[in-house]
């Protein structure tokens, strides 16, 4: 690999953007290729379906045989509330990939007994993305019912592009949360990204079953992502 193919790689890396390092197998040319500035030829094609799919392998384009080597991010989930649907969610989403934080300010909650291997933070959301940034690869689950712990993290959400936003409440606490996020400046097509009432609909009842909904649900739309100039807008899921 070139010093200069290398150094793109790690740039990449450290912005957390998806790159793929497309070689010729006979040539033994390589370019990077970032996921924004993938194009729309065939070969931007495919290298948008191994971006969804995460997997390097081989292709056939324009006579050339190609291997694509997929660098993505780890994708991280992002919890705001330390509470039964999060006791549950966090080892699942890490079992399935996920780089998994709750935040919390309330310390009843948040304590390391109650999530012994999790990344938790009793802190206020926006104290915590000082140092932590979201990007497209994150998460964002507000469960907390608290407008003033949830909503600074859906703001931020919405603002960082994240892949995925949802918050747990009715229809009606949610038209009261739309009211909110209108009265301190978000647009409404920004405010329609957050998925609420939150998670699939298989009719979940208990706290673990919540879960497996939020859970599939954020699995879906990182999978469902748009790719290229427009992946830091939000894909609405069919």
């Amino acid at each position: 690999m070139e010093i200069s193919t290398l150094a793109a790689l790690n740039a990449a890396k450290r912005d957390r953007l998806g790159a793929v390092l497309v070689s010729d197998l006979d040539s033994g040319v390589s370019q990077l290729i970032t996921e924004d500035q993938v194009a729309t030829d065939a070969l931007g094609q495919e290298i948008r379906a191994r971006l969804l799919s995460g997997k390097s392998g081989t292709a056939e384009i324009a006579g050339k045989s190609l291997f694509l080597n997929v660098h993505l991010p780890p994708p991280r989930i992002v919890v705001i509330g330390a509470v039964h649907i999060s006791q549950a969610l966090a080892p699942m989403a890490a079992l399935s990939g996920f780089a998994v934080t709750i935040i919390d300010p309330r310390t009843a909650f948040a304590t390391p007994e109650r999530f012994s291997g999790i990344d938790l933070r009793a802190d206020w959301p926006d104290e915590v993305f000082a140092g932590m940034p979201l990007d497209r690869y994150s998460a964002m689950v507000a469960v907390t019912h608290d407008p003033k712990i949830d909503d600074p993290g859906l703001i931020a959400a919405l603002q960082a592009g994240c892949f995925y936003v949802g918050a747990l409440g009715s229809r009606k606490t949610h038209a009261k949360r739309v009211e909110r996020l209108t009265a301190g400046g978000l647009d409404a097509e920004t405010i329609a990204a957050i998925r609420a009432p939150i998670g699939i609909d298989i009719g979940a009842a208990t706290p673990a079953e919540i879960a497996v909904a939020i859970l599939a649900d954020v699995i879906q739309s990182l999978r469902r992502r748009s790719v290229g100039a427009a992946s830091g807008s939000h894909e609405a899921s069919p």
